[in-house]
Order: structure tokens, then sequence, then C-alpha cells
């Protein structure tokens, strides 16, 4: 049986009250339970204050047969920001901005940028699959697309681990490897109707929108838009045309993080679960986890998580 964990963001103690609360025990700096296993569904890094100890707290479970992981957005961003391209020396595969830099930085001084323990730490983030497809249930950072899956399987090998040379592909934008990793880790995004656009947090015009991809039903764009609220007026109510959507085949449950969901934890459908429950917003939010036990519906009495309260520095306490 799966403890499924969502975005860490660095966040090592509620990391380790959340494991606490489901029974696992430290033993020997190892964390670990007698009859279950966990799956981190990634984004261990950016924005915490105790992002080296969330990756060796998760590494260890996994070296040690006690844990599986994804890859999110934040491991794949971190491995190319530390890649040089081999097209243009002195450059990397993610380009050292400001803003990128600004996304990382937290990061990077924690680790030591450059030091052996930052290149010890890339090593293993390039180690993660870019998904799993379990007996019983699936797991991706943020879309599952058959299309893109597909797609992503000609740069990984038998674990779907990306490929030595796929790190390249899969950052040069508008490839068919790029499309796929932004896809599977970033979320599905289609370009809104000639005409509009809306601002997102930082105040720049954006044009695509960022979709429930899990829905089925025919919606229209405002429906499916995931766009800061004081926005989604912008956003038109024109009817999306049926093939834009993957929707989900629901053959069996799929676990997803990414998103910043907020209030009580519950599925997106039958057979869908966001576990991304903003533990690194500036308001607080929860660490949530999913126990698994074997079902093919989802289940909102399952879901387990430790809350973080911002109004006061370090405290914690756990809910549900």
């Amino acid at each position: 049986m799966y403890d499924l964990i969502g975005d860490i963001h660095g966040h090592a103690t509620e990391l380790k009250a959340l494991l606490a609360k489901m029974d696992y025990q430290e033993v020997d700096g190892l964390w670990q339970h007698p009859k279950r296993k966990v799956i981190f569904l990634g984004d261990f890094v950016d924005r915490g204050p105790e992002q080296v100890e969330t990756v060796t707290i998760a590494r260890k479970m996994v070296e040690n047969g006690q844990a599986l992981a994804v890859m999110g957005n934040h491991e794949f961003n971190a491995v190319a920001w530390a890649t040089e391209d081999p097209q243009n020396p002195g450059d990397y595969l993610r380009p050292h901005t400001d803003k990128n830099r600004g996304q990382h930085q937290a990061f990077l001084e924690q680790v030591g940028e450059g030091g052996e323990q930052h290149r010890s730490i890339i090593e293993w983030f390039k180690t993660l699959p870019v998904y799993l497809d379990l007996p019983d249930f699936r797991v991706v950072h943020a879309c599952w697309h058959r299309e893109q899956l597909d797609a992503i399987d000609k740069y990984t090998d038998s674990e779907n681990r990306l490929l030595p040379e796929a790190w390249e592909q899969t950052s040069r934008k508008g490839s068919e490897a790029y499309d796929a990793i932004e896809t599977l880790l970033k979320g599905l995004e289609i370009r809104l109707p000639h005409g509009h656009y809306f601002h997102d947090k930082d105040g720049n015009p954006r044009y695509d929108i960022r979709t429930r991809w899990w829905e089925s039903e025919r919606l229209t764009y405002r429906d499916l838009a995931m766009v800061p609220a004081s926005e989604i007026g912008k956003i038109p109510h024109t009817p999306i045309e049926a093939d834009v959507l993957p929707g989900y085949d629901g053959s069996k449950p799929v676990f997803v993080g990414h998103y910043w969901m907020s209030g009580a934890p519950a599925p997106l459908s039958e057979h869908v679960a966001c576990l991304d429950y903003s533990v690194a917003g500036e308001n607080g939010g929860k660490l949530c986890a999913y126990r698994h036990q074997g079902e093919s519906t989802l289940n909102r009495n399952n879901f387990v998580w430790v809350e973080r309260w911002c109004s006061v520095p370090g405290a914690l306490f756990t809910s549900a």
C-alpha cells in the first residue's frame, strides 16, 4: 500500500510531521513504515526554508526502498539550470536570467551553488522518472496526457527516466520533447481566442490559460481556466472544441501535484486527485497525502494533511 505526498517545496518540518501522523518512524535517519511506502509527487525544492533536508529525507527513502518519486517541474528546472548548453558554451539549458535566478535563489543559497552537495542532488534529480503507471493507479506531476506521454517515451528509458541526451531536447522550446515535458510537468495550456488575454500574478499579459485538463464535458474557456480570481472575468465563455482537452479515461486513479489547491482536500473527480495544497503559500497551506487502500474510485476520507500556520513562525498543527 502507498501513501502519496504532494509538493513539499522545502518544508521538511511539515514533511516529518505528516510522516509521523501516518505512523512512519525515523530509524537511524530513515523514515519507514512496516507495511506501507510513500510516493512523492515532485517539487521538493524552491521557496521553503529546509530544502536540503527535504531532499535528504526523500532521497534516503527512495534509495532504501521505502519510497518512489516522480520528477516535478522544479526538479527539471534545477537540472536545466545546472547543465551547460552544449550548443552555446557558457550558457545553460535554463537561462540564468534574473527572473529564473529569483525563482531558484533560495535553493542555490541553501545547497551551495556549484558545490559537491549541489552536484549530488542534481544527479539524483536526473534519476527521477517523469511518470509512474502502476497496476492500481498512475502518478505524474501535472497532467496525464496520452499523446504527450507517448511523445516523451521516445526520450526516456525503460523506467521513464529522461535519457542523458534528452535534457537538451526537452529544454529546446518548440520541439516535440519540450512540448511533452511542459504539458506533463506544468499542465496543459491552450491559447485564448484572438484578442483575449489576462494578467498573471506578476502583472504580465498572458494569452494562454492553464486548464482543468481532467474535465470531460463540453465547457467554455472560463469554465476550464486556472487563473487568478481577479482575472477570471477576462476569460471568455466561448465553448472549447471537444478535441482540445484530453479528459481522463478513468481506467484507474491518477494522482498529480502542481496546482496550489486550497480548502479541504478532496478528489477533483472520481479518478483524479491533486495533492498540492500550497504548503509554501504566503498565507499558509497544507502538506497533503492520500492513503491509497487499493480502491479504484477515490475516497475523500483517505486524504491526510498537516497545516502550516504562517502568522506564527514555525507553528504547525495537524488536521484530518
